[in-house]
């Protein structure tokens, strides 16, 4: 298969950045960060939790940006809780809301139900009236156990949308081809993902981590918020929200003059078309 980059018209050697906000709904405090990032520039696209409390709000704002679907099975947090918006019995714990961890997912969780509330999820983001243009999932990991793997492709083929994968070098740790899965059925990815987190607490480090990217499209994500009393008593990580909204605060964290391409999810679009 062609490399990604030469599909997407770009010249060998261009590295593209693709800049996510996740979790658009999780808060009123999020959805301010994530559309005052995209709307500046500094992100390229952002992905809607659905099921999270401020989606509708969300959803509300919305003004035409690059957003997917940030799929949910799982509300990790003590008290702040989200559950499915479909009948699922299998994918509720004893607070009658998501489970809070992956391991507790993969165990309880019937795959009919999984699919089921996946794909309300996606519909749910049509009928408010979002473009939806790609796929990622909540806490980066539920997908990656081979069967649900299957229903995640299966929804991006069914909605011709592109996908988050982890970079290839994890296909041994996970122990399945999953890029290779992945592309024999057209289903397209950027060619690594990388959490902001990763790459430093201020932009001078991120800058120098982003130099050091080899060529091909890297998508950085992250969950920018806006610092607030809920957020605070919601979020053991709160501190790294806020500052990842105050990195973002001062526009794009690269541009073309650092020798980068910014993308968005968008741009992948003519290549999933059936």
């Amino acid at each position: 298969m062609q490399p990604l980059l030469e599909r997407l018209g770009l010249p060998a050697g261009t590295r593209a950045l693709l800049v996510s906000c996740d979790e658009l709904g999780f808060s009123y405090s999020s959805n301010v960060a994530v559309y005052n990032a995209l709307r500046s520039g500094a992100a390229t696209s952002a992905s809607i939790m659905v099921p999270a409390p401020w989606a509708r709000a969300a959803a509300a704002e919305y003004r035409g940006e690059d957003v997917g679907v940030h799929l949910v099975l799982n509300a990790e947090l003590d008290l702040y809780r989200w559950g499915p918006i479909t009948h699922a019995p299998s994918l509720l714990d004893g607070d009658g809301a998501f489970p809070r961890t992956i391991d507790d997912i993969w165990e309880h969780a019937d795959l009919d139900e999984v699919h089921r509330e996946w794909r309300a999820q996606i519909e749910r983001a049509v009928l408010w009236g979002l473009g939806v243009d790609h796929l990622d999932a909540h806490l980066g990991g539920v997908e990656l156990k081979p069967e649900f793997f299957d229903v995640y492709l299966e929804l991006a083929e069914e909605f011709h949308l592109p996908v988050r994968l982890p970079a290839p070098e994890a296909e041994r740790r996970l122990g399945f081809p999953f890029r290779d899965l992945a592309a024999e059925r057209g289903v397209i990815s950027p060619d690594r993902a990388i959490a902001l987190s990763s790459l430093g607490s201020t932009r001078d480090e991120v800058l120098a981590s982003l130099r050091e990217l080899p060529a091909g499209v890297t998508e950085v994500h992250l969950r920018p918020a806006l610092d607030s009393p809920e957020l605070r008593m919601a979020c053991p990580d709160w501190q790294e929200r806020v500052r990842e909204a105050e990195l973002l605060a001062d526009g794009p964290l690269v541009t073309t003059a650092d020798g980068f391409e910014p993308i968005g999810y968008r741009a992948f679009a003519p290549l999933m078309r059936p």
